[in-house]
């Protein structure tokens, strides 16, 4: 997958996060690939904490009901952050 890669589900962006973490750990990759598969895995990681934040914040106001009762809101995306 190229870098540009953009992920529709949290899985698969965790799935290549592994894939990454594991060719790192491997320890033959040339420096230049090592970095490129860095970079790729630090915007995989903040790709997938920020729907573990969405995905937190959901339950949080499903939670937070009036009356104790769970209770679905609307969900409203944070706006995309510069890097």
């Amino acid at each position: 997958m190229t870098k540009t890669t953009k992920y529709t589900d949290f899985e698969s962006a965790l799935k290549e996060l592994e894939g990454i973490v594991e060719q790192l750990e491997g320890g033959e990759l040339p420096l230049e690939r090592a970095l490129e598969l860095f970079e790729r895995g630090v915007t995989l990681s903040r790709e997938c904490q920020k729907r573990l934040d969405e995905a937190e914040r959901k339950v949080e106001i499903l939670i937070k009901a009036p009356g104790g009762e769970y209770e679905p809101v609307p969900f409203e995306e944070p706006p995309d952050e510069e890097p």
